[in-house]
């Protein structure tokens, strides 16, 4: 299976971190965030990795090479200025050849399995990984007489789900992205109101989204702590 990791943004929340090194390589528990995604990938039977890169691309050049090391292969696809997440799909179409294909954004580290998705795909055009909302706040309980029972820290809110920046598509659809703009605005409004995109609901799994210094700090410190 072939698999496009969206990995060309430039990172700016995460400045000056980013100012030399492109996010997807910043390190989380002593590995790239790029290198623990192929890792990721390639458990759920990935072999090509397409990573649409930009900014400082050399750098992602000469840390993965050809993926040989990672036990997969690897292509560029290069895009010259940013082209949203749609283009910079629509810009991989030359190196994907897979009926359906897997696209993660760079910023997103899960164990989620993406087999699943695949199963669950049927006759739908693609699919979206779908993770409870967490709360970015801590929440305070309490009760009848206004006295304060407890502090949760960050609950998941249930009923609310947000999307998991993982996705399953069918080839047929690179002719239906935009040269420029993102999936999520372009695409996938068209084929939800199709009813041809199937939301695939991972409850208890890892999933966390690299978006700040706070994000990188928490994320290391899963990693290191959950791997000795």
């Amino acid at each position: 299976m072939q698999a496009v990791i969206l990995a060309g943004g430039f990172g700016k929340r995460l400045a000056p971190l980013t100012s030399e090194t492109p996010k997807p390589l910043l390190p989380v528990g002593g590995k790239p965030i790029l290198v623990r995604q192929i890792e990721w990938l390639r458990s759920y039977g990935v072999t090509d990795v397409i990573l649409a890169v930009g900014y400082l691309r050399h750098k992602v050049f000469e840390a993965l090479g050809d993926g040989r090391k990672f036990g997969v292969r690897i292509f560029y696809s290069v895009e010259e200025e940013p082209l949203g997440t749609g283009g910079a799909v629509k810009n991989a179409s030359l190196f994907l050849t897979d009926d359906l294909f897997i696209v993660v954004n760079g910023d997103v580290l899960t164990n989620l399995p993406v087999d699943k998705m695949v199963e669950a795909l049927g006759d739908a055009e693609g699919a979206i990984a779908l993770v409870p909302l967490r709360s970015p706040y801590g929440i305070v309980e309490f009760d009848e007489n206004g006295r304060i029972t407890r502090f949760r820290e960050k609950p998941v809110l249930e009923g609310f789900y947000i999307n998991a920046g993982v996705y399953v598509l069918r080839r047929r659809l690179l002719q239906e992205l935009p040269d420029r703009g993102n999936i999520e605005e372009t695409l996938f409004p068209r084929l939800a109101q199709q009813r041809k995109l199937k939301a695939v609901v991972f409850k208890d799994v890892f999933w966390r989204s690299v978006d700040s210094l706070k994000d990188l700090e928490e994320v290391d410190r899963h990693f290191a702590n959950n791997e000795h």
